[in-house]
């Protein structure tokens, strides 16, 4: 239990927050965040510590919202259940994508593209189809109920997504320390050495894609529940794709923390040029290229790498400090 310790104190700590700040902005802001995050922590399994970059995370993501609306909106189905499914949905549309990919030995760019070709695919056929509200979108009813998934308070809506992403850091964790975990790591640094050595390479990396779509379905199916309208724009949009590779790259990639701390640093900037310059179309954008040009550059392992090179400074006797410096003068 002692190794979830990181975990519960950032997730109490975060719980926290609600009952000492009672603003509808903040907690909006950190709820979008904490969404965010949890879209970057699915990425993170997949990218982060399997080397397989997606540029394509929103078909996951759209998945989640639109299976959540759809089976809400068309069929009546009870809104947990919704989400639910609609999590199952983005694993199913994972594995699908997973299968074709990596059983015809895509790798790098090729699979980034595949990807990102998967996406707008959906994107296209959401904006067409009947079911999805074509162009039009999807509407849920509102209807303020804990039966129907919807609250009042921001609060409430802060908990439920704090409590997804607190899940989705104890698989990271548990994940990081098993053998599967060692099996992707493995790959990310040398597929065909891991795959000399044993490894079912195909297997490792569509087990590791169905829980990346997995959790960004997630964050798509609270979306949905958290403004109660979703659209192909939105559900499928390259925002989601560039936001969750782009939060655990400036974070920490391939770390527990680094999505979360990522997330929260890119919506802030974000949240800081907007007020500064206005909602100046794709200003994000320029906002969110600079600062990974500079975490790439000053930091290749992201804010989280910082911090922990920070503490072990902090840590070290300042004998061994003096004496390093000494030696290199």
């Amino acid at each position: 239990m002692k190794t979830f310790a990181p975990i519960l104190i950032v997730v109490v700590a975060l719980a926290a927050i609600p009952l000492m700040v009672h603003s509808n902005v903040l907690l909006n802001f950190l709820v979008v965040a904490l969404m965010i995050a949890l879209a970057g922590q699915g990425w993170n399994i997949l990218g982060g510590y399997g080397g397989q970059y997606s540029f394509g995370h929103a078909a996951f993501f759209g998945t989640g919202a639109y299976v959540t609306a759809v089976l809400q909106v068309r069929y009546g189905i009870n809104a947990w259940i919704a989400f639910m499914l609609g999590i199952l949905g983005g694993a199913l549309v994972g594995a699908v994508i997973g299968a074709l990919s990596f059983r015809s030995g895509l790798r790098g760019s090729y699979f980034a593209l595949v990807t990102l070709a998967f996406a707008e695919v959906l994107r296209i056929v959401a904006s067409v189809a009947p079911i999805t509200g074509a162009g039009v979108g999807t509407l849920v009813k509102l209807d303020l109920s804990f039966a129907a998934l919807q609250f009042e308070s921001r609060a409430a809506f802060y908990w439920v997504i704090l409590t997804l992403v607190a899940i989705a850091l104890v698989i990271t964790h548990v994940l990081e320390r098993s053998r599967f975990g060692a099996w992707l790591i493995a790959i990310r640094e040398n597929e065909d050495a891991a795959m000399a050595l044993g490894v079912d390479t195909t297997a490792v990396k569509l087990g590791a894609m169905v829980i990346s779509a997995a959790m960004t379905a997630a964050a798509g199916c609270f979306y949905t529940q958290y403004f109660l309208f979703v659209d192909s724009g939105i559900a499928y949009g390259t925002w989601m794709s560039i936001e969750a590779l782009l939060t655990p790259i400036i974070g920490g990639i391939g770390t527990l923390f680094g999505p979360l701390l990522g997330a929260l640093t890119v919506r802030m900037l974000g949240e800081i040029a907007r007020s500064v310059t206005g909602d100046a179309p794709g200003l994000d954008l320029v906002v969110f290229g600079c600062v990974l040009i500079l975490v790439v550059w000053f930091m290749p392992r992201g804010l989280a790498g910082a911090v922990a090179d920070l503490a072990r400074h902090l840590r070290r006797p300042k004998h061994v400090s003096a004496t390093r410096e000494m030696s290199r003068g």
